[in-house]
């Protein structure tokens, strides 16, 4: 008899564990945060030598090297189209430049200029270096489809 109830104990110990660790596993998955697309199309590329490099900045990393978010495009009939995946909601600008000779950074002449086109989130015409502020669009509660000119 003890030996049975010894076993008794034991499945449904085993069982109740089970059942707690299958109830939190769905909570879990329930209490993910919701995250989006940001998709960017950018249709006036001079041509297609290079690549376009494009990143996804929020106020901390804006004008910084390292984005949130990096891609890199193939540039087809001078037209890019590229997808951020897993945005969370929030406040967020996208710096793209076409990397025309392909070393991974936007070129500059010796006055300081850029040699290689570039655009950002919203399109702001600036003679002044890129703000923020001028860049920046909000992701709320669903996929966002963005244009972006050179």
């Amino acid at each position: 008899m003890t030996s049975i109830k010894t076993t008794y104990n034991k499945n449904s110990k085993t069982l109740l564990l089970s059942f707690v660790i299958l109830f939190f596993s769905f909570f879990s998955y329930a209490q993910e945060s919701n995250t989006y697309n940001v998709t960017v199309t950018i249709n006036n590329v001079k041509n297609s030598n290079g690549v376009v490099l494009l990143g996804l900045h929020n106020n901390t990393t804006f004008m910084k090297t390292k984005a949130l978010k990096n891609v890199k495009s193939k540039i087809e009939d001078n037209k890019i189209h590229i997808t951020f995946k897993d945005v969370k909601p929030g406040d967020y600008a996208i710096m793209a430049v076409h990397d025309e000779n392909e070393n991974n950074r936007m070129d500059f002449d010796s006055s300081g200029m850029p040699k290689e086109s570039y655009g950002m989130s919203n399109n702001p015409m600036s003679y002044g270096p890129p703000q923020y502020g001028d860049a920046k669009f909000t992701v709320t509660d669903k996929d966002l489809k963005l244009n972006i000119r050179f």
